[in-house]
């Protein structure tokens, strides 16, 4: 079980890395970049669209506004671009 948790926050790290280069890259679109930013944006906003105080639908926002605009970014962005972000071994953005 330990081992499991392992291996998922050792995948939580990599997309972390994945979404900073993606950030990060100049060929990146302008409107991803912006998507990405408002996904971080509403993570860490204090307040939320849908308040917490309503019965699931409340606590749940997150699970789903988050994902649409990290899916938008990606629809957005080329395959090839997003291939150099994942594939780039170092912490450096290929260009």
């Amino acid at each position: 079980m330990l081992e499991k948790f392992k291996q998922m926050a050792a995948r939580l790290k990599a997309e972390f890395v994945f979404y900073q280069r993606l950030q990060k890259h100049p060929q990146t679109p302008k409107l991803a970049k912006a998507l990405l930013w408002l996904a971080i944006g509403y993570v860490l906003m204090p307040f939320d669209l849908i308040p917490d105080f309503l019965p699931i639908i409340g606590q749940l926002d997150e699970l789903v506004i988050v994902p649409l605009l990290l899916y938008w970014a990606l629809k957005l962005t080329p395959a090839d671009i997003i291939d150099a972000c994942r594939n780039t071994e170092s912490g450096s953005v290929l260009t």
